[in-house]
């Protein structure tokens, strides 16, 4: 058996990884330091005002579970059980992927400038590239599919990816985020996943499997490929055939929100969908065995 087959090669995290790093820089630089980027944004947070309150309500109630009592929480779990599947290695990778991404996220947040290049006022003038709360969702969903056995990856996209994907598109309806903050999120969670995968696959951790995908892994994979690329598709025909008033528009305003919210949500789905076919048989070589 030659080398690629024993030993997962790390050159395709390290292709996704760069990759993911020049769209976080490609994302702050279109939605935030050109005026077409806050212009939509900014339209589109106003337009959130318009959404009902039962959904602005469920939106602030889904985005409290996120807090730094249950990301510890969650991060021990995945830590602990890390070790238990895979030892010392695999519990510091998952943690990296946990706490990385955050280190990465605040620091981002608070070292990149937003300069107003149209007149706003209040909370629209502060920087919050990247989402903190899509970050630690995504980051927890991809920390999971890294330990998970590779017959329980099926399962954990589905059970983790309906809270995880949808965190994004909840922070635009609540108002706490822009879309680029959660594109931002979703791709720096990426990077730092797939360069802990990189590290593992270089240091041997990761082993190949040759089971067969059971029909639930292709059910949750068509489903969060439909739901992504409809989520993509009907985002942009919203945005590209919608009018971003200049001025607060109390009715052209809605457009943007619709636009980012439904791309918020299918941007979320994607990077899932970019993550999980490169574990496609591999998993973390067991200590029992």
């Amino acid at each position: 058996m030659d080398s690629e087959r024993t030993t997962p090669h790390p050159r395709r995290w390290l292709l996704v990884a760069a990759v993911a790093a020049v769209l976080v820089a490609v994302t702050y630089w279109a939605a935030v330091r050109t005026v077409t980027g806050q212009r939509i944004e900014n339209a589109a947070l106003r337009g959130a005002d318009q959404a009902t309150g039962a959904a602005r309500l469920a939106a602030s109630d889904q985005l409290s579970w996120i807090t730094l009592s249950s990301f510890a929480l969650v991060s021990v779990v995945v830590v602990l059980a890390a070790w238990w599947r895979g030892g010392l290695r695999l519990a510091v990778g998952a943690g990296t992927v946990l706490a990385g991404s955050t280190v990465i996220t605040e620091t981002l947040k608070r070292v990149l400038p937003r300069p107003q290049l149209i007149p706003v006022t209040g909370d629209y003038t502060h920087n919050s590239f990247p989402s903190g709360h899509t970050t630690i969702a995504m980051s927890a969903l991809f920390a999971v599919l890294i330990v998970l056995p590779h017959r329980w990856r099926g399962v954990g996209v589905a059970v983790g990816a309906a809270y995880a994907v949808a965190i994004g598109a909840q922070t635009v309806t609540a108002k706490w985020h822009r879309l680029s903050d959660t594109v931002g999120a979703d791709l720096v969670a990426l990077a730092a996943a797939c360069l802990v995968l990189a590290c593992l696959a270089r240091s041997g951790q990761l082993r190949p499997v040759s089971e067969r995908r059971p029909l639930r892994v292709w059910t949750v994979g068509v489903a969060l490929a439909l739901v992504s690329g409809l989520a993509l598709v009907v985002g942009g025909i919203v945005l590209v055939l919608g009018e971003v008033p200049a001025t607060p528009d109390p009715v052209l305003d809605y457009n943007p929100y619709l636009a980012a919210h439904s791309l918020a949500l299918g941007c979320s789905g994607l990077a899932t969908l970019v993550l999980w076919p490169t574990l496609r048989q591999v998993e973390v070589g067991s200590r029992r065995r």
